[in-house]
């Protein structure tokens, strides 16, 4: 998200003018993107997307249960 985020920017920079990366190369300007594309390629294929949402869901899971706990007056166990 960074990347892209940083390719915009300098995007926008070379295509109005602005500062520095109006006097830079278009292989420059493109390059946060291409990084992009290549994170997405890597993270896919070695399940980290997957992994981490995974993870995501599993905490929402245990904040859930906690909750439901505490309501019920029952003790939370403290997770590392």
């Amino acid at each position: 998200m960074y990347l892209l985020l940083l390719g915009l920017v300098l995007l926008a920079m070379k295509y109005f003018g602005v500062g520095f990366a109006a006097d830079w190369s278009w292989w420059w300007i493109w390059s946060p993107f291409a990084a992009a594309a290549v994170w997405w390629v890597w993270a896919d294929a070695t399940g980290y997307t997957k992994r981490k949402a995974m993870e995501k869901m599993e905490k929402r899971k245990q904040d859930r249960l906690d909750k439901q706990r505490e309501s019920l007056g029952m003790r939370v166990k403290k997770r590392r």
